[in-house]
Parts: C-alpha cells; sequence; structure tokens
C-alpha cells in the first residue's frame, strides 16, 4: 500500500494540487470515560510499538475520568520521541493518552489515504525535524499539520482506495486472527506441558 502511494502521490513538489495536512484529518477533540475502554481499546506511548509495528495490549488504564476518544479509520501517533516511529490505524472505537497525536480525517473516504500519509518515513522526518526539547522530544502539534501533502482528486481517490481499504481490511483481519491463535496457544501450551492433553489421542 505504501509502496502504491509512494507512486502516485509521494512526489508533493512535483504536483499541480498541493496542500498541507490540515486540509485532510484534524486532531480528535472527542472524549471517552475511561470505564468504557478495556486494556485492549487504549493505547499509549508505552503499549505502541516502535518501527511501525503497531501496539500491543496496555498493560493498565488511566486514574482519569476522560481520555481522547478516537474511532474506527483514526490514526495514532506516538508525540513522544517521535523517531521511534509509533502508528497504529483504529480498526475500531478505542481511546489514547494525551501522549498520542489521534488525527482523524476530514471524511471517510481519505481514510486509507491519511494512514498511507503519515506512515511514511518523510512524515516522521517532518515531525522529528519541528519536535521540542532535547531528552524527551515531543512533536509541535501546530507544525505537524503543516505537513506538505498531494490533495488527490475524487477519481485519484476513488482508485486508491479500491486498492487500499481491502488491505487495510486484510491486514485487521490478519491481527484478529494472529491473535485469537496466540489465545489458543497461551491456553494448552500449559496442559501439554502439564501432561493434561494425551497428544497421541488427538485425531487431527
Amino acid at each position: 500500500m505504501q509502496t502504491i502511494y509512494q507512486g502516485q502521490f509521494g512526489k508533493v513538489g512535483l504536483a499541480n494540487n498541493c496542500g498541507i495536512l490540515a486540509d485532510i484529518c484534524s486532531y480528535s477533540k472527542d472524549k471517552i470515560e475511561i470505564s468504557k475502554l478495556s486494556l485492549d481499546t487504549y493505547y499509549s506511548t508505552e503499549n505502541m510499538l516502535p518501527e511501525k509495528s503497531g501496539a500491543v495490549k496496555a498493560t493498565s488504564l488511566p486514574t482519569t475520568s476522560q481520555t481522547t476518544a478516537c474511532h474506527k479509520g483514526d490514526t495514532l501517533i506516538s508525540n513522544i520521541r517521535p523517531y521511534f516511529k509509533k502508528i497504529v490505524y483504529c480498526e475500531d472505537d478505542c481511546g489514547c493518552s494525551t501522549d498520542v497525536l489521534c488525527f482523524k480525517p476530514v471524511h471517510p473516504r481519505y481514510t486509507a489515504y491519511l494512514f498511507s500519509t503519515l506512515y511514511a518515513d518523510s512524515f516522521f522526518n517532518f515531525m522529528v525535524a519541528g519536535a521540542k526539547g532535547t531528552k524527551m522530544p515531543r512533536g509541535d502539534k501546530q507544525q505537524i499539520m503543516t505537513y506538505p501533502v498531494v490533495l488527490p482528486s475524487e477519481k485519484d481517490l476513488s482508485e486508491f482506495n479500491s486498492v487500499a481499504t481491502p488491505i487495510l481490511t486484510q491486514i485487521y483481519s490478519n491481527r484478529t486472527e494472529s491473535e485469537r491463535l496466540s489465545a489458543i496457544r497461551d491456553t494448552l501450551l500449559p496442559k501439554l506441558i502439564l501432561g493434561e492433553i494425551d497428544v497421541p489421542s488427538i485425531q487431527l
């Protein structure tokens, strides 16, 4: 998906229809009660993985009553030490900490395009260049929204979505299946070690 994105929209300086990130998204201002979240639906810089590797289950929920609400199709990026390139695509409604930026597309048709834009190394380089602080640098929210982007035509966006949207769906399906298999493994492995399951008697 990133290869297609770069080939079609990566050369911002050469495009006729250029804009900035603020033209295709905004920061989520919605709030959600912590009581409505679980360890599976809460994201912070602690449980988001570096090098664009997604996230793992959170180990705890915040003690505050509310946090930022995120919705299916939003993109999350850790705002602390942006050079770690922590990014997550929201597959369902969820919540994130104040150290995570939740980017909300201006329209659902920009969902995959926004994720691809933020996934690019050039975006993270731009974010790092504008970060403030030395020991614990944080992205500058105003500077981030000035990131130059191509504003795709309806035709180009539709063509991109025809390829990108199924890929995002497949990623979600693969991750769900992986989590299901991991849960089965974690349930069966201790029983196998303790001899509670007779392997020779299992019919495959």
